[in-house]
């Protein structure tokens, strides 16, 4: 795979991450530079703040099923180069064959993941790699997850075990978040326990409204949340298996 000639944009001019994605865009930047793409597609990009960023490594198409979510990414995404699309994986604009499809907390939305990971890894052609990130551990499944829409989290050998069944090779997966993620769920935790309390939701509802859920908007405060996290995504590289999220990697054969 060969890295295309996609925009350098300055991180200020990016639209700013909540702290857990900020860890996880840590670790999605190592791996895809260790991939080195050309093409990325991602399934589910919420707002698109991900997305940004992916489209300034490689040209980038993105699909968002939530339609005030994508507009929203389309804001942030297509000045960049990228292309938005309102739906799911086959509403992708045309283009070349992906190198990478992406799906960030995405499966853990969805009741038979089973055969959305089959579908994902059905639109990869030979050699392209689907890269995931899940809530790990299921024992930590709280409040939090329940306000979200999730169904599950996910053990490790878990999430291998179900890309490997589906036919990808070479997998691997990286515990990511210690040692903030702990902090960041806790308070979370306790602040949905409270509003599940007190409003009725569908997980239809809720799982629209995730990608929007905790956006920081103002660049003042992402700058702050940026400065605030900058440590813990170095410290979160030295307690490999701990932490309160997964990223995957696996290969189509």
């Amino acid at each position: 795979m060969t890295q295309s000639n996609a925009p350098a944009v300055p991180a200020s001019a990016l639209p700013p991450l909540a702290p857990r994605a900020l860890l996880r865009w840590r670790v999605v930047r190592r791996v895809m530079k260790a991939l080195a793409p050309a093409t990325i597609v991602e399934v589910g990009i919420g707002e698109g703040a991900m997305g940004a960023r992916l489209a300034t490594l490689a040209d980038y198409r993105g699909v968002e099923p939530d339609p005030i979510s994508c507009a929203r990414a389309r804001e942030v995404i297509e000045p960049l180069g990228g292309r938005v699309a309102n739906g799911f994986l086959d509403d992708v604009d045309p283009g070349p064959a992906p190198d990478v499809i992406c799906a960030f907390e995405v499966l853990e939305h969805i009741d038979d993941h089973r055969a959305a990971l089959a579908d994902w890894v059905a639109h990869l052609p030979s050699g392209a790699h689907l890269v995931l990130s899940v809530p790990a551990f299921a024992k930590r499944f709280g409040p939090s997850d329940v306000r979200s829409g999730h169904f599950r989290r996910y053990d490790p050998p878990m999430l291998r075990t179900l890309m490997e069944e589906e036919g990808l090779v070479g997998v691997e997966v990286i515990v990511y978040a210690w040692p903030l993620g702990y902090a960041l769920e806790a308070v979370r935790n306790r602040r949905d326990e409270r509003k599940l309390a007190n409003t009725e939701y569908s997980i239809t509802e809720l799982t629209a409204a995730s990608g929007r859920t905790g956006q920081p908007r103002s660049r003042v405060l992402g700058t702050a949340i940026l400065i605030g996290t900058s440590p813990f995504m170095l410290l979160q590289r030295f307690a490999k298996g701990r932490g309160t999220g997964l990223v995957a990697i696996g290969r189509r054969p």
